[in-house]
């Protein structure tokens, strides 16, 4: 696709789109109801409610790909990993590694910058149960298929989880690409190697932190940090 605009005006006009979107009735009902509810820890708070744009630096080499806002995290702060124990882990890791300005990420004024990174997800609003069904995360999919023609740095994407890992390798195909036979799988640790338009792209596996897995020790701090010291030796080379 022919670019007419700057990345920053590519990226800021998308995620107008993203906000104004109501294309899943299930979640446009859920969400809003959660904003209205909310939750007693946070009753004194407004709740953002509606989808969840890309968050970070159009011009990054580090692709962070998720599944979708918790109902009271992101759906609550109005933005990627924000106000959530995932959020902790993810944000402590990527200042440990220089991709943000600080460890910790808990409201969209906080002044939190990613450097050379940005963040984005399969499905942009917070879904009954934290699971979109297949139809909401096809419906998605365009959003994160421009997301990738404005995001032409990109070297390494680190894939939180299977849905993530598989949803993008689906708007990586929808947006013209190739995808390497046999198909890549997912797994913690899981390295696969993407062919550009420009160059090769690292795609990294990771668990989700979200508390299912850091709360069991499925995923330790370790192996999440890992996988970022992978992708951060991959942009250093």
């Amino acid at each position: 696709m022919a670019k007419t605009q700057s990345p920053d005006k590519a990226f800021a006009a998308l995620a107008r789109r993203v906000v104004a979107c109501r294309q899943c009735p299930r979640l446009v009902d859920h969400r809003e109801n959660v904003q209205t509810t909310k939750t007693r820890r946070f009753a004194d708070q407004d709740y953002w409610g509606k989808p969840l744009p890309a968050f970070g630096d159009p011009r990054a080499r580090l692709l962070i790909v998720g599944l979708a806002p918790a109902a009271h995290g992101a759906n609550r702060t109005g933005r990627m990993f924000t106000g959530d124990r995932s959020g902790d882990w993810l944000f402590e890791t990527l200042h440990r590694f220089g991709f943000a300005t600080q460890s910790e990420s808990t409201d969209r004024a906080d002044g939190l910058e990613l450097n050379d990174c940005c963040i984005t997800a399969v499905a942009r609003c917070a879904p009954p149960g934290n699971k979109p069904t297949a139809h909401e995360i096809e419906t998605c999919r365009g959003y994160m298929v421009r997301e990738l023609d404005i995001l032409d740095d990109v070297r390494v994407v680190v894939a939180l989880g299977k849905i993530a890992f598989d949803g993008f390798q689906a708007a990586w195909r929808d947006s013209g690409l190739a995808i390497p036979k046999p198909k890549p799988k997912f797994g913690h640790g899981s390295v696969a190697t993407l062919e550009g338009r420009a160059r090769e792209v690292l795609l990294l596996g990771s668990y989700h932190p979200s508390q299912q897995n850091t709360f069991t020790g499925r995923l330790t701090a370790p192996m999440f940090h890992q996988v970022f010291r992978k992708a951060r030796q991959a942009l250093n080379q």
